[in-house]
């Protein structure tokens, strides 16, 4: 069986950046890197392996939402400089990377979604909790400083909703961490209430004749804020990838 090693490459780079004492030393962040990478194939015994970045165009959901991730932190100068080099270092140890239009997790998403679904096993590495939307049994998520897979039980438990919930939590909540709206008034709390009794968004939806007056207003004018906010949450896993899983196979 196919086992594809998907690296979320920005979200590995830039927390090993982060702690490095010299920002600028790029040949350290080079020997860092190529250092993870090789623990990872090691430890996973991947059959493929692919680094999937983030690119500049600007995001479909930016231009849906001007405000998405507004206020994030820009890349810093020296690794924004020092990326191409790296990259091609990485290249040159049989490490491929795979350069996304704008977000990497649509194509992260894309990549494992495919493989999956001709009898393939996924690991995908990253914090990005996000991508735990991602439910298909042969999909697991790696988080490398933790060194442990993504505790499912553990996230559900701390938003209060199951796993398959996760967009209809994201629609009514919101996600601070992206600049996703949810609706106004209702917080983490409030949603994983009503998804534990009315169990998905369009059940609730249904049932508004059923909650108090206020916090039905509150729903109804919010229900095309939900709707973006769904969709913003929403990965895409039909990403045109141009290129083929040969492409991707180590050694």
């Amino acid at each position: 069986m196919n086992k594809l090693l998907i690296i979320d490459g920005l979200n590995l780079t830039r927390r090993i950046h982060a702690a490095q004492p010299d920002e600028a030393d790029m040949a350290a962040l080079e020997n860092r890197l190529l250092g993870a990478c090789r623990k990872l194939i090691a430890f996973h015994a991947p059959s493929h392996c692919a680094l999937v970045w983030d690119g500049d165009q600007e995001s479909w959901r930016k231009r849906l939402y001007p405000d998405y991730k507004k206020g994030r932190k820009p890349m810093p100068e020296a690794l924004a400089a020092g990326l191409p080099a790296i990259k091609q270092a990485l290249l040159a140890q049989g490490l491929v990377s795979v350069n996304a239009d704008s977000e990497a997790d649509d194509v992260i998403a894309t990549l494992a979604t495919k493989l999956v679904g001709r009898g393939g096993e996924a690991i995908i590495v990253s914090t990005d909790k996000g991508l735990a939307q991602l439910t298909h049994p042969n999909i697991r998520q790696w988080d490398h400083f933790a060194q442990q897979f993504l505790d499912m039980a553990a996230l559900e438990q701390k938003l209060g909703v199951q796993r398959s919930q996760l967009l209809d939590f994201i629609a009514l909540a919101g996600d601070s961490g992206n600049k996703i709206p949810g609706i106004a008034g209702i917080g983490p709390k409030s949603a994983a209430e009503l998804l534990k009794t009315y169990r998905s968004l369009a059940n609730l939806y249904q049932s508004l004749n059923t909650l108090g007056a206020k916090q039905a207003k509150k729903l109804e004018e919010g229900r095309d804020m939900a709707r973006l906010s769904y969709k913003l949450a929403k990965l895409q896993t039909d990403m045109p990838l141009n290129l083929s899983l040969a492409q991707l196979r180590l050694g």
